[in-house]
């Protein structure tokens, strides 16, 4: 997929808050109990083969799915993002790139998580996103997408943010999304939801957070087996 004008703005505008994201998002271990437990349930059911930990930011999901035992990888659209995660994980693999576009042959990757990361996409491109996992994804290979969704039942919300990270410009828009619908898109690139988890907001928050498990069931459509 060609370079879009909403991948222009991501890259941009994360470019610009890298330092300040990097310091103020928590590590993994800083997440409250639920969160970790899915993170660790992917980590333990993903298999062998390499993993991508797609729109990684600062390299702290790829560095926790890595000292779990898994062979993981960064891929972050921002090159700003993907150097501060060279810097603070060398010992693993960190490259810049789009969801749309991943850096791998067909069918190369056991795993592939979307981290707080997808909700920039705008809806009628989530299908061409989705594509482009099943693509990568092996036969049997495992999917986790977690991020904030909108209301069951709505049409969904997006927003438009000018300012982030204390007030540093940028210039991009988050799609909240109703579960149900993520879950029918999911279905329609050909993947098996194997769990799907609604956590209301925390105190103090106002989204609500959904995480999606599934599964490449086999080849794609048309490729041989």
């Amino acid at each position: 997929m060609t370079d879009t004008s909403h991948l222009r703005a991501v890259r941009s505008s994360y470019d610009t808050v890298a330092d300040a994201y990097a310091h103020t998002v928590p590590a993994p271990d800083r997440l409250d109990p639920l969160s970790r437990r899915l993170l660790d349930a992917f980590a333990e059911t993903v298999g062998d083969g390499p993993v991508a930990d797609v729109g990684c930011g600062p390299g702290k999901v790829t560095a926790y799915l890595a000292r779990a035992g898994v062979d993981a990888f960064g891929v972050d659209l921002s090159p700003r993002m993907a150097a501060l995660a060279r810097r603070a994980h060398p010992e693993l693999a960190f490259a810049v790139g789009s969801m749309t576009a991943l850096p791998v042959a067909d069918a190369a990757l056991a795993g592939i998580l979307a981290y707080y990361s997808t909700h920039h996409t705008p809806p009628e491109l989530l299908p061409t996103v989705y594509a482009e996992f099943r693509r990568a994804l092996a036969p049997g290979g495992r999917l986790m997408i977690a991020g904030h969704v909108g209301e069951d039942g709505g049409e969904g919300e997006r927003r438009h943010h000018t300012e982030a990270y204390g007030g540093l410009p940028v210039s991009y828009d988050s799609h909240f999304l109703p579960p149900g619908r993520i879950l029918r898109l999911l279905e329609e690139a050909g993947f098996v939801v194997t769990a799907r988890l609604t956590q209301e907001p925390a105190p103090g928050q106002r989204r609500r957070y959904g995480t999606f498990l599934a599964v490449s069931p086999g080849p794609l459509p048309g490729r041989p087996g």
